[in-house]
């Protein structure tokens, strides 16, 4: 096959993988939707330093993430492509720098290619890379700082090394405005090791300062800038964000030390029987190939601190699958014999079937548990779901008939799913965890509503993403916005449970009074508030409506 021929099939499933299904899917709550609504306050109210969220002060994260998101809505326009499209631009620039370094490693187009293409098709790398969160903007930042240090260690020239260095702040300190101060520990834990090993410790002394100040040279404005109008910012993103999330008894999302072990091997499908080898490989060879040991650190050291951090989550060691892709793909270029390509094949293989026979046998109405998650008229759905894990396991049966000359062909392995997987998602999961269906549905009721309140925000932010408006307010539950209500200027914002009858019959007399929920998996809510003009309700969202009174 002709390069030209290669280059167009590469854009064809780039468009199949990361373009087209953007717009088919809902967008999921809380993480979707909370910074789809963010990013289009920021541009409504043309206030690109400090982050508000239902016009409440937000100070969870910095700013930088979000202007990726702001410029994608600006071009695109108030849709879900738009607000998906940042992050997919982040892994796709992430993919070219992959590409970049690797021909800098070993000088072979075709490992380098290959490395790229491993990263977009990683599972884990698709599952967020498609996503709306900030850590592909993250994973950005530091692909690019590890990228510039390694050219400035490589320069010949003095020239060379003080630019790279410069690069290399500037990356960190885009990082350090995207998720705080993650982006400056991370490249340091995974160079410090590195440059001890290959004796290159003195110019990271030498030269390392510059990098510090271009870092702080990058960020100061927006720092200072927020600072000045809002004080508090600092405390609470350094003391809260940082400090608790991840190290406090009370640590957000607590898991096991083991935690990312189970996320490392299901994030590398479908290239799961290279890991072990890949990981030997780059030690073994550590003295003849110094690029080996580099990528080896960048894995292990970053996965290691988010080990030992009590709070965990799988989208954190995504900047560890960038390394990781140019370990396998410089492990499968240079194996000999079959037996890695096949056990591969048979990976995948039963990888799909398996999750098939899951999908059919126990997920299915006709499952053999007692709660199915698919309800008896989506067996089209099921359909869909099943045939996603059998593309799965049909290529991988594919590249088994000639694995020395089909094994790349596992890149196709996530294909169908990805095509699919916004039409097979069960109803009883899009009705928690996907709004915007229910949303539309009571638009026209939510759109004459003088108040409207909600008592989750994942659900606020997408009725008020929906609705243009950021007036929301909050009923019985604060969540993550708790912060931002605890000011002055947002009093009367949050309507407890025992005030709601009393406030209710005041309201009304104002207006239409809305009540957007999401109910417990166990309870239904409705019978404990005053009777509603109209009531609807889809799986565990309601939507309770009391008209203007006299």
């Amino acid at each position: 096959m002709s390069k030209a021929a290669k280059g167009t099939l590469l854009g064809v499933l780039f468009v199949l993988y990361y373009l087209l299904p953007l717009a088919f899917r809902d967008l999921w709550q809380p993480d979707e939707t909370r910074y789809a609504e963010i990013s289009r306050e920021m541009l409504q109210s043309g206030n690109w330093i400090v982050p508000h969220f239902f016009d409440l002060r937000y100070f969870e994260k910095p700013i930088a993430g979000y202007w990726i998101n702001n410029i994608s809505q600006w071009i695109f326009g108030h849709n879900n492509f738009a607000v998906r499209f940042g992050s997919v631009f982040c892994a796709s620039v992430s993919a070219l720098l992959i590409y970049w370094l690797a021909r800098r490693l070993w000088q072979d187009r075709a490992t380098a290619l290959l490395g790229a293409v491993i990263f977009l098709t990683s599972l884990l790398v698709y599952a967020i890379g498609t996503y709306a969160v900030l850590d592909p903007m993250l994973l950005l930042w530091l692909t690019a700082a590890m990228c510039c240090y390694w050219g400035a260690t490589e320069a010949r020239s003095r020239a060379g090394r003080l630019g790279g260095f410069v690069l290399f702040g500037f990356a960190c300190g885009m990082g350090f405005m995207t998720k705080g101060f993650l982006a400056l520990a991370v490249p340091v834990l995974a160079i410090v090791p590195w440059a001890l090993m290959s004796g290159r410790m003195k110019q990271l002394i030498c030269y390392g300062p510059l990098a510090i100040v271009s870092a702080a040279v990058i960020s100061a404005p927006w720092a200072l800038a927020i600072n000045q109008q809002e004080p508090d910012f600092w405390h609470y993103f350094f003391w809260v964000e940082h400090i608790q999330r991840f190290a406090e008894k009370d640590a957000q999302h607590k898991a096991p030390f083991w935690y990312y072990l189970p996320v490392l091997i299901g994030g590398t499908l479908p290239w799961l029987a290279f890991l072990p080898g890949a990981l030997k490989q780059a030690w073994q060879q550590r003295q003849e190939q110094r690029g080996g040991l580099y990528l080896l650190s960048w894995v292990v050291m970053p996965l290691l601190f988010f080990s030992v951090a009590k709070g965990k989550l799988p989208t954190y060691i995504l900047p560890c699958f960038a390394p990781l892709a140019l370990l396998l793909a410089h492990y499968g270029r240079h194996l000999t014999g079959t037996a890695v390509l096949r056990w591969n094949g048979w990976i995948n293989l039963l990888f799909g079937a398996l999750t098939a026979a899951v999908v059919l046998v126990v997920l299915a109405p006709w499952g053999v548990t007692h709660h199915p998650v698919y309800h008896e008229n989506e067996v089209w759905r099921v359909v869909l779901a099943a045939a996603a894990f059998l593309g799965w396991a049909l290529v991988g049966y594919f590249t088994l008939r000639q694995p020395e000359k089909h094994w790349k062909l596992a890149a196709l392995c996530p294909l169908v799913l990805a095509l699919v997987v916004g039409s097979a998602i069960p109803e009883k999961v899009r009705d928690s965890k996907l709004p915007q269906e229910f949303v539309a549905a009571t638009a026209s009721h939510l759109a004459g509503s003088r108040y409207i309140l909600v008592n989750n925000p994942g659900v606020g932010s997408t009725v008020a993403w929906h609705l243009q408006r950021s007036d929301i307010m909050f009923w019985s539950q604060k969540g993550e916005i708790e912060y931002g209500l605890g000011y002055a200027d947002a009093k009367g914002r949050f309507v407890s449970t025992e005030e709601f009858p009393g406030w209710l019959a005041t309201h009304r007399k104002l207006g239409k009074v809305a009540l957007v929920l999401l109910l417990p998996s166990d309870k239904d809510l409705a019978d404990s508030l005053p009777k509603a003009d109209y009531h609807y309700r889809q799986g565990r969202f309601d939507y309770l409506q009391y008209d203007q009174t006299p």
